[in-house]
């Protein structure tokens, strides 16, 4: 009776021995199975960032070539139209690689997440407005610099504020840092107010709109100290830096494309290029800080988010005017338009910062307040 038992026991070992082993040798073929399709999907999701990048250099390629042979043709209208569309379209996408490389580039030097917004993104996804205003202060367009420049202040600080919380949900920010930001936006564009309603924009006017921006970073950088830091990504910091530079290259190919799609409906519909420009243009090159946002938000980077909004219209009120006229001075500008839209873009963005600081949110009710701010406009400035 005892050897039975004994061999029973021992088949039960051996039994549970080979189950064991069988056991350790799935797991580590699942192991290393879960490890090759790790490995694979990384493989996978390297070669799709590489072919989004490279969609850039396609673009420069292939569609810049027959945009501007469209531009050297005689066009009317309807194709004015669409090389608008064309055009804004390419100053969106390059301007959001360039910015999303310069970001790169940024975290690893250190910088906070609410610096790099405000300095880096937005001095990136103002990329479109001001190389407007250098082409535009070239060909003699003053209405084209001011009216984008002053619609994009409206639109980013109306419009796209009011819509993030609809698409990408609603987040808190911090009332000390929307007071001094906000109130550095307000001195820029009370200077810029001021110096455009006369008609025209001298050197001297430029040299101070374009010396205020790094001023007004610096005063704000020094209130708001953020010494927290973003990771910084394992690619090559000459990998960015090639990408960000075709990006540059597409803003910059087309705001020209842009600035004569204007000029061109313009004179064919006799609607005053500072109106296109303001409420056209504006939309259009407002485009990069509406996915810049939108994905950071998407992120959860809302100090970006925020940081590029209030940082972009601080570009456009200083340096984007200033910047063609400081190169290209004197030029013209219609003083009663401009500074009826500019007192306006002022007035919406004293709503705006003192909305958000006053309830240190943005969420859904903001966001009809904003866009409500926005499509009055229309009622006020048309009346």
């Amino acid at each position: 009776m005892s050897e039975k038992l004994f061999e029973t026991n021992l088949v039960r070992k051996c039994f549970k021995g080979n189950v064991a082993i069988q056991s350790s040798n799935v797991g580590s073929s699942y192991g290393a199975t879960e490890k090759a399709t790790i490995r694979k999907s990384a493989l996978q999701t390297r070669v799709k960032n590489v072919l989004r990048d490279w969609r850039l250099s396609l673009i420069l390629v292939i569609a810049v070539p027959i945009l501007l042979i469209g531009l050297w043709l005689d066009f009317d209208v309807t194709v004015g139209i669409a090389l608008l569309i064309l055009g804004v379209a390419l100053l969106a996408f390059s301007a959001e690689k360039a910015v999303e490389h310069s970001v790169s580039i940024a975290s690893a030097l250190g910088m906070s997440p609410l610096m790099i917004g405000l300095i880096i993104v937005s001095l990136g996804t103002d990329m479109p407005e001001i190389v407007t205003s250098i082409f535009s202060s070239v060909l003699g367009h003053g209405d084209i610099v001011v009216g984008d420049a002053f619609g994009s202040v409206l639109a980013q600080m109306t419009l796209i504020l009011g819509l993030l919380p609809f698409i990408g949900g609603a987040f808190r920010v911090k009332r000390d840092e929307m007071t001094v930001m906000g109130a550095c936006e307000a001195l820029a564009l009370i200077a810029a107010v001021s110096m455009v309603e006369k008609g025209y924009i001298s050197w001297m006017n430029a040299v101070f709109l374009v010396v205020s921006w790094p001023l007004l970073m610096l005063i704000t950088r020094n209130v708001i100290k953020k010494p927290t830091a973003m990771p910084h990504t394992g690619q090559r910091p000459s990998y960015h830096l090639g990408v960000a530079i075709l990006g540059f290259i597409g803003v910059a190919v087309g705001s020209y494309i842009v600035i004569e799609s204007v000029i061109t409906m313009s004179a064919v519909l006799h609607v005053p290029e500072y109106f296109i420009s303001f409420f056209v243009v504006a939309i259009g090159t407002s485009l990069p800080e509406f996915v810049v946002d939108l994905t950071a938000v998407r992120k959860k980077q809302y100090e970006i988010a925020i940081g590029d909004a209030i940082g972009s219209c601080l570009v456009d009120a200083g340096f984007s005017i200033g910047i063609g006229p400081l190169f290209f001075a004197p030029i013209t500008v219609s003083g009663r338009l401009a500074e009826t839209t500019g007192l306006y873009a002022l007035l919406g963005s004293i709503v705006v910062i003192s909305t958000l600081a006053f309830r240190e949110k943005l969420d859904k009710k903001a966001g009809v307040l904003f866009i409500l701010l926005y499509l009055l406009s229309y009622a006020v400035l048309f009346a």
